[in-house]
């Protein structure tokens, strides 16, 4: 007599699991990618989480986070696309020791660094940088093999490290100030950490 292995149901028990295992993650996913505010954050990370309850048999055993990473890649498209002009974001109560000064031109650096480069390369960086996914992960969330996404991930890298030293020979011309060693070290080191 054989018998079959059935996937746990996906009932209350298993997205209970599924939130507490990956909400915080789903919500930092939209927290690094809005410069809005952080209800949007919030509403966008609830709305993935409500869309894997509602297609909680679509959502794969053992690779819910890429699911999840992947359906969020999604709602942020669409939320870009609804996108209108937002106030400015209040002022926060208690002073940053760091330089303000030194943070916006790490943070223009950095993002004029990213703007070189396709929403696809910007995209994959992301997910390691940011979400720390790598192989197999990466690959289900990009939707291709795992050696499609070691190579666009690599491919992707490439690309930053020309960009970089583009931005940088850019400032040595204008004379521009160099908005942050720290920042250079830091996006070389994260593309490399990875390898």
């Amino acid at each position: 007599m054989t018998t079959t292995t059935e996937a746990p149901p996906h009932d209350g028990a298993w997205f209970d699991a599924l939130f507490a295992a990956h909400a915080a993650a789903v919500h930092r996913y939209f927290v690094r990618r809005l410069a809005t505010s952080r209800d949007d954050a919030e509403d966008l990370a609830a709305e993935v989480l409500a869309t894997a309850w509602r297609r909680r048999d679509d959502v794969p055993v053992g690779g819910e986070l890429p699911w999840l990473y992947r359906t969020a890649g999604y709602v942020l498209a669409n939320h870009r696309r609804k996108a209108r002009a937002l106030p400015v974001a209040a002022v926060p109560e208690e002073p940053d020791d760091v330089d303000p000064a030194e943070l916006a031109l790490d943070d223009d650096r950095v993002r004029a660094v990213l703007a070189r480069l396709s929403a696809r390369d910007r995209r994959v960086l992301l997910l390691v940088a940011w979400d720390g996914l790598g192989g197999d992960d990466l690959a289900a969330v990009l939707g291709v093999s795992r050696g499609g996404a070691d190579a666009a991930l690599s491919r992707a890298r490439a690309r930053l490290r020309t960009a970089w030293s583009e931005a940088e020979q850019d400032d040595d011309q204008t004379g521009a100030p160099p908005g942050g060693d720290r920042t250079a070290d830091g996006a070389a080191r994260a593309a490399n950490d990875e390898a």
